[in-house]
């Protein structure tokens, strides 16, 4: 992998050359603008809007635009002297548990490798210094053209360096959630508890981009000179009349997608990817288990004293018995009358 950017990263006097590289690809269907009527390309040329001529590369710099329109020309020459002394240096500043970093500052990732042999060995004590800290470093470090935030973390054996934007950079969710007073049911955040356990986890590695794979498909078959294939239907209109209802439809049909398995991979919802595996709801386990166990008890308790009631009466039986004195046999003349008698 070719590296974007070479310098050192700074850790109190220790100095470790590195190198960044990508950590990320874009996989995703790029088009190109085309006249309609010959598929001729669109192309976008710079033209200068005073002299109304097409101009080169070598000719554009670079302006300010004032609040007045005037343009205030910035060149390289300025920029280089400016006082960054985080132009090659990734400077660590501080470290902090990772749950610190608000998942909303993070941008592009790199990473960073060891730059010779000899960065070898302080790059192995920085990423081992990481691992038993459980936590992150957090960096300014400049990158094509200005100091940008970092959050340097260990992935595998390779310390990876994270963009962050700056904490002025994140807008407040003014005026996003909802402004009306709703009162959530406890029987609707069962069911919703019930949902997300039975729809379980997903190993990420399972999901791909459906759209892209249906893009290319589009293209294969127009290349082809064949019919694309048909669209599916819609999934639906979204709306949810009755939220009750709706959420114990999708609990009986995300249960009904195991078919009684137990463990068993649920139905692909509106094709976000099947998960491998699905768990049981917790509480219903938990309340089962619980059932099941005092009535073993019961039955346990039942049984002992059952036991014990046949016991005494044994004991009785026995001791009346040894008391009673044997009967005496009638003979067998009269026994046989008797029983004529009876017939």
């Amino acid at each position: 992998m070719r590296s974007i950017w070479n310098g050192a990263i700074s850790f109190g006097l220790v100095s470790i050359p590195v190198k960044l590289v990508n950590a990320t690809e874009s996989h995703a269907v790029s088009f190109r603008q085309v006249h309609t009527e010959d598929n001729g390309r669109i192309r976008y040329r710079k033209v200068c809007e005073l002299e109304d001529r097409e101009v080169t590369q070598s000719e554009i710099g670079k302006a300010y635009e004032g609040a007045d329109g005037e343009m205030i020309p910035i060149t390289d020459d300025d920029l280089s002297h400016l006082p960054l002394p985080t132009a090659r240096t990734i400077e660590i500043v501080a470290f902090v548990p990772a749950d610190r970093i608000d998942p909303l500052q993070m941008d592009a990732a790199y990473y960073i490798a060891a730059a010779g042999a000899p960065a070898a060995k302080p790059y192995t004590l920085l990423r081992e210094a990481l691992k038993r800290s459980h936590k992150v470093a957090i960096a300014k470090f400049a990158l094509r053209g200005r100091e940008r935030l970092g959050m340097l973390r260990v992935v595998d054996d390779v310390i990876v360096l994270h963009g962050l934007l700056w904490p002025d950079e994140v807008r407040a969710p003014e005026g996003v959630a909802p402004d009306v007073d709703v009162t959530v049911r406890d029987k609707e955040l069962d069911l919703a508890d019930a949902l997300m356990d039975t729809l379980g986890e997903v190993d990420l590695d399972d999901l791909h981009d459906e759209y892209r794979e249906a893009v290319e498909e589009v293209i294969a078959a127009k290349a082809a000179g064949e019919t694309p294939p048909a669209a599916p239907a819609p999934a639906g209109d979204g709306k949810v009349l009755d939220l009750m209802a709706a959420l114990e439809k999708s609990v009986r049909e995300a249960r009904e997608s195991r078919g009684g398995a137990g463990e068993a991979e649920v139905r692909n919802l509106h094709g976000r990817g099947t998960p491998k595996e699905t768990g049981a709801r917790k509480s219903t386990s938990k309340t089962a288990a619980k059932k099941t166990a005092s009535a073993r008890k019961s039955t346990s308790k039942a049984g002992e004293a059952k036991g014990a009631a046949k016991k005494t009466a044994s004991k009785s039986t026995s001791k009346a018995t040894e008391k009673k004195p044997a009967a005496k046999k009638a003979p067998a003349k009269k026994r046989a009358a008797s029983g004529k008698r009876s017939a």
